[in-house]
C-alpha cells in the first residue's frame, strides 16, 4: 500500500472517531486521550532505551495526569504529572539497571510530563465552562490543517530547509502556508461566536501556528538523537502515535493558556 493511501485511509478512520469524542467529551474524550497516550508513551519507551526509562511510573504519572484533569483541573492535572517523580525513585531505587538515576528518572518524568501532561491539556480545552467543545474542535482542526497544508507546500515547492538537521523534510515555504492555513481555520471556525474577538481568534491561530511545529521538532530532536525516522508504523504512512500528536502535546498548552489569557 502505498504512503498517500495508507494516510488517506487512516484519516478517513481516524477523523470521525476523533472530532466524536472530542464532541461528546467527558469520559469518552479520556478514554481515546488515554489509549492514544499509552500508544504513544510505549512507542517513547523504545525510543528512549538507552535512557533506560521507568516505564511504569510512566504509565502510572501519565494515567494520573488523564485523570487529574478531567475530574479536578489542571492543579489535579500537575500533580499527577508530579507523582511521577516519587515513583520513578522506587523504582529505581529497586531496580537492578546500571543506568544512571539522573537520566533515568529525568527520562521517565519527561515521557509522563510531555505526553500525559499534553493530552491533559486537550481535555482542559474540552472542559472549559464556556464553549470548551468549540475550543478543542478549532484546536484540533486549526493544527490538522496547518499539518496537512505545511507538508503538502513542502513537497511541491519546498526550497528552503526549517531545520536541516533536525527534520531536513520541513521547509519555510511549508511552515509560511501551513501557518495561513492554521490562521484561516482559527478565524473561520471562530467568527460570530462568543468565544473569542476576531482579533483574539487569529492571535490563537498565529499561537497554534508556532506551537505545533514545535512539537514535531521536538519529536524530530528526540528521534535524530536516538538515529530514528518513525518512532512506529501503527498508523500507516502517518508513522506511530507519537509521530502524529507531536504537535498537539505543544499546541494543546499554548491554545488552553492564551484562551484563558483572553477570556479570564
Amino acid at each position: 500500500m502505498s504512503n498517500w493511501l495508507s494516510r488517506i485511509l487512516v484519516a478517513a478512520v481516524g477523523l470521525p472517531v476523533v472530532l466524536g469524542a472530542v464532541y461528546l467529551g467527558g469520559w469518552w474524550l479520556w478514554s481515546l486521550a488515554a489509549v492514544a497516550g499509552l500508544i504513544a508513551l510505549h512507542e517513547y519507551w523504545l525510543l528512549a532505551r538507552p535512557l533506560a526509562p521507568l516505564a511504569p511510573a510512566g504509565y502510572i504519572g501519565a494515567l494520573l495526569a488523564l485523570v487529574g484533569a478531567e475530574i479536578g483541573g489542571i492543579a489535579w492535572g500537575a500533580g499527577g504529572v508530579l507523582m511521577t517523580f516519587p515513583l520513578a525513585f522506587v523504582l529505581k531505587a529497586i531496580s537492578e539497571a546500571r543506568a544512571a538515576a539522573t537520566i533515568a528518572i529525568s527520562g521517565t518524568v519527561m515521557g509522563a510530563a510531555w505526553i500525559g501532561g499534553g493530552l491533559g491539556f486537550l481535555i482542559l480545552l474540552r472542559e472549559l465552562p464556556a464553549h470548551g467543545r468549540l475550543a478543542a474542535l478549532t484546536v484540533l482542526l486549526a493544527v490538522w490543517a496547518g499539518d496537512t497544508f505545511a507538508y503538502l507546500a513542502g513537497r511541491l515547492f519546498g526550497r528552503h530547509k526549517m531545520a536541516p538537521s533536525t527534520s531536513p523534510g520541513k521547509t519555510w515555504e511549508g511552515f509560511v502556508v501551513g501557518t495561513a492555513a492554521t490562521v484561516f481555520v482559527s478565524f473561520v471556525a471562530l467568527y460570530h461566536q462568543d468565544l473569542l474577538t476576531i482579533g483574539e481568534s487569529i492571535v490563537l491561530g498565529v499561537v497554534l501556528a508556532i506551537a505545533a511545529p514545535l512539537g514535531d521538532l521536538f519529536e524530530s530532536l528526540l528521534k535524530r538523537d536516538m538515529d530514528l525516522k518513525d518512532t512506529g508504523r501503527l498508523l500507516g504512512g502517518h508513522g506511530g502515535m507519537l509521530d502524529r500528536i507531536d504537535a498537539l502535546l505543544f499546541a494543546g498548552p499554548a491554545a488552553y493558556f492564551t484562551i484563558l489569557a483572553f477570556t479570564g
